[in-house]
C-alpha cells in the first residue's frame, strides 16, 4: 500500500475515533453555556490552586476542539475569560485557537488538497493565483468578518496554496479582536443568555469595516500606481 495513503488512512481513523469518543462519552455537555455558568466558581478555585496545570490542560483541550472542528470553541473562549481574566485569557486563547486552527488547516491540506487540486486544478487556477497574490488579505478579512464559521475557513484554506506560516500569522492577528470581545464577555458569564447575544449589530458592522479596510487600501493603492504609470 502507498505510504502516503496509509498515513492518510491512519489520520482519518484517528480523527473519526476521537470524534466518536467525544459523542459516546457525552463530552459535548461540558461545552455548553449552562455548564460553564454552573462550574464557574469551581473552575476559579481550581485555577487558583494550580495555575500552570489548569492553563496547560485548558490549552490542550482548546487545541483539540479547534483542530477537530468540534462545536464549543466560543464556549471555551468564554471560559478562558471567566478563569484567567482579560489579559491572561486573551493571550492563552489567542495562541490556543490559532494553533488549533493551523492544525485543522494542515490536516485538511494533507488529506484533501492533492485530490482537490488534481481534480479541479484547471477550475481553481484563478483561485490559486488570487490566493498567491492576496491570500493574506482575504484571510484577514474572513477572520474579522463574522459571516463564515472559523472551522470552515480553516478547512477551505487547507485546500489552497496559502503558506502555512502566513495562515498562522494572519489568523493570530485576524482573530484577535473577536477573541478580546469574547474573553471580555467571559468575565461576566453570569449575565450572558446566549453566545449569539455577545455580538451586537454595531460590533459586527465594525468588524466588517475593519476586515475590508486592508483590501480596500490595497485596491486603491494599485489604482493610483496604475494611473501614475500611464
Amino acid at each position: 500500500m502507498n505510504k502516503n495513503l496509509l498515513q492518510k488512512g491512519m489520520i482519518v481513523a484517528a480523527i473519526i475515533g476521537l470524534i466518536t469518543m467525544f459523542q459516546v462519552m457525552g463530552w459535548e455537555q461540558y461545552l455548553t453555556l449552562s455548564y460553564l455558568k454552573e462550574s464557574q466558581a469551581r473552575f476559579a478555585e481550581l485555577y487558583a490552586a494550580n495555575r500552570l496545570t489548569v492553563i496547560a490542560s485548558y490549552m490542550m483541550i482548546y487545541i483539540i476542539v479547534t483542530a477537530l472542528s468540534l462545536p464549543g470553541a466560543a464556549i471555551m473562549t468564554l471560559a478562558g475569560g471567566g478563569m484567567f481574566g482579560l489579559l491572561t485569557g486573551t493571550i492563552i486563547v489567542s495562541f490556543a485557537s490559532t494553533i488549533g486552527a493551523t492544525l485543522a488547516c494542515l490536516v485538511s491540506r494533507f488529506l484533501l488538497r492533492e485530490w482537490v487540486q488534481g481534480k479541479f486544478g484547471d477550475r481553481l487556477k484563478t483561485v490559486n493565483e488570487g490566493i498567491a497574490r492576496e491570500g493574506g488579505f482575504y484571510l484577514f478579512s474572513l477572520r474579522l468578518v463574522p459571516v463564515f464559521p472559523f472551522f470552515i475557513i480553516n478547512l477551505v484554506m487547507g485546500l489552497t496554496r496559502l503558506p502555512l506560516l502566513k495562515f498562522y500569522l494572519v489568523s493570530q492577528f485576524g482573530m484577535l479582536p473577536g477573541t478580546i470581545v469574547y474573553v471580555n464577555a467571559g468575565k461576566e458569564i453570569a449575565k450572558i443568555d446566549s453566545v449569539a447575544s455577545i455580538l451586537s449589530p454595531g460590533l459586527i458592522a465594525s468588524f466588517v469595516i475593519l476586515g475590508l479596510f486592508p483590501i480596500m487600501v490595497k485596491k486603491i493603492m494599485a489604482r493610483v500606481r496604475t494611473r501614475k504609470e500611464k
